[in-house]
């Protein structure tokens, strides 16, 4: 049963060796376990419409939500900004969470810090920990600005962090002028893209409130971009290249792409990149400001619009080929800059890209899920390639949006009848799955237990997965890939035809029987 350094074996062979097969089978007897045939037949049942209408009564339980917690978003946005430090308050098992989801996903390690917050800060407050916290946190990693944000312990509690960040300066924890911007973001409400919007105000308003005399609509000349909760790493670096190709200046507002993708050359960088914090100071002074993810950035918009006077413009996230025309539009009508010639080119390769793969895109059904601003633009993106959409379920959206993306399926015939479940979860989602087969999936990485559930039942049961979404912890390297722009609409246009037609010699390997259709030519 143990290794040693002449023999290793990797996980898969090494349990199913003996000894570990006798050991699962005395811990089910221990557990009482139920029998393979019986955990056969509620499985069978679980696959079934009776079963379905009854997961979809469940008022009171959620079975893995499809969404991450606010403080995992304020961490992402605190992450984008030059020489920051993220610092939750709140237990230690929290961050530890937001940290190892971060690692898993960008393969990267992550700075963010914690005040630990155990039994007695519960009863008495946290203000204690605040204090040893922030100033021990200013001494061991000497950031430039701390952003502070909360898990469910502080919230439920009831600790206010303007207070407590006052009155750790005022007492000399840290100086007075040191910035720590700041946001509640209680885990218990909303999701990871409310906890980046909470966050991204908080930051707006540290930086700018109190120092508005002085700022004038349009004085500097730029155009700020806000992202919202993006984990596509190769996203910020498409809006930099089309913004720097156009010759726009512009301010993009929380960009984490160099410190979670840092070289391995020796060097550790706890802080790499980042947008300066002078830009935020700064950024009442823009043009306006442009959400890339409109959406999920309502308390951003407020705050834009109310506080910096600027008009934020209509625009959806820019995904697909019309929704970056739109976007190319207004970036081009705000700065008063052509659409530059390398991205009429680009869109045309897209448009070819597009003309090539429709014969095997067209009529191919997807069950989707995913963030509201990204569901959104993969289903323009998928009417546009003339794909159908049979479930598309978003558990972090509000009823507006659920309207919104209703009117936007009606639009187009291929899907007018697809059903919206806002609200639900990856156990509703495997119902739908199950009790009405698309050809594809098409999630972030916890689908892949759906998957496999599909095949359970049988081959001709099973629905494959295509990775698109966050998190993504089992495939290496995606998250550095693109999904914004016409490039974005390449790599996904690239993923999802071959998917497609990997599908296809998947279902035509077996020689003299199903290999009619073999093509070595797609």
């Amino acid at each position: 049963m143990s290794q040693d350094v002449e023999n290793i074996e990797p996980g898969y062979s090494l349990f199913k060796q003996t000894e570990y097969q006798d050991m699962m089978a005395r811990k089910l007897e221990f557990e009482e376990g139920h029998d393979a045939e019986k955990v056969k037949q509620v499985f069978e049942w679980t696959t079934t419409e009776e079963y379905k209408e009854k997961n979809f009564e469940r008022k009171n339980l959620t079975i893995n939500p499809a969404k991450a917690c606010q403080p995992l978003g304020s961490v992402l946005c605190g992450l984008g900004f030059e020489n920051t430090l993220p610092y939750v308050h709140g237990s230690q098992g929290c961050v530890a969470y937001f940290r190892t989801y971060f690692n898993r996903h960008f393969k990267e390690p992550v700075a963010c810090v914690s005040d630990s917050m155990t039994e007695d800060a519960a009863v008495f407050g946290g203000q204690k920990n605040m204090f040893d916290g922030l100033e021990n946190a200013l001494a061991l990693y000497k950031p430039d600005a701390i952003a502070v944000s909360t898990t469910c312990m502080a919230e439920v509690i009831g600790d206010d962090l303007n207070a407590f960040i006052g009155n750790a300066k005022a007492e000399g924890y840290i100086p007075k002028d040191f910035p720590t911007p700041f946001a509640h973001t209680p885990s218990f409400v909303g999701s990871h893209t409310t906890g980046w919007d909470n966050m991204f105000e908080g930051f707006a308003r540290y930086f700018t409130l109190k120092e508005m005399d002085n700022k004038e609509v349009g004085s500097n000349g730029k155009i700020n971009l806000v992202p919202g909760f993006e984990t596509y790493l190769g996203n910020y670096r498409v809006i930099h290249r089309m913004m720097q190709e156009m010759g726009v200046e512009y301010s993009l507002l929380s960009d984490p792409s160099e410190v979670l993708d840092t070289p391995a050359d020796g060097e550790y960088r706890m802080y790499a990149g980042g947008t300066p914090l002078n830009e935020m100071k700064d950024a009442p002074n823009a043009k306006t400001t442009v959400l890339l993810q409109p959406d999920h950035l309502v308390k951003t918009k407020k705050f834009v619009e109310g506080t910096w006077g600027h008009t934020v413009p209509k625009l959806n996230i820019p995904m697909g080929l019309d929704f970056t025309d739109d976007f190319l539009m207004e970036i081009a009508a705000l700065s008063g800059k052509p659409i530059a010639a390398s991205l009429e080119k680009e869109r045309g390769r897209l448009v070819d890209m597009m003309t090539d793969s429709h014969t095997w895109l067209h009529g191919v059904s997807f069950s989707i899920y995913g963030d509201p601003d990204y569901l959104y633009g993969l289903t323009k993106f998928l009417q546009e390639l003339g794909c159908e959409i049979k479930h598309l379920l978003c558990n972090n959206a509000n009823k507006r949006w659920g309207k919104k993306i209703k009117a936007l399926l009606e639009q187009c015939p291929s899907t007018e009848n697809a059903e919206v479940h806002v609200g639900k979860d990856l156990w509703h989602f495997r119902s739908l799955v199950f009790t009405d087969k698309p050809d594809f999936i098409i999630g972030n990485s916890y689908a892949k237990f759906i998957q496999r559930d599909t095949k359970e039942k049988g081959e001709e049961f099973q629905v494959p997965l295509i990775r698109l979404g966050f998190p993504i912890f089992d495939r290496h390297h995606l998250h550095r890939n693109t999904t914004l722009g016409y490039e974005g609409a390449m790599y996904m246009l690239t993923t999802l035809v071959n998917a497609v037609l990997e599908k296809l010699d998947s279902d035509g390997r077996v020689m003299g029987k199903t290999d009619y259709s073999y093509d070595l030519v797609r």
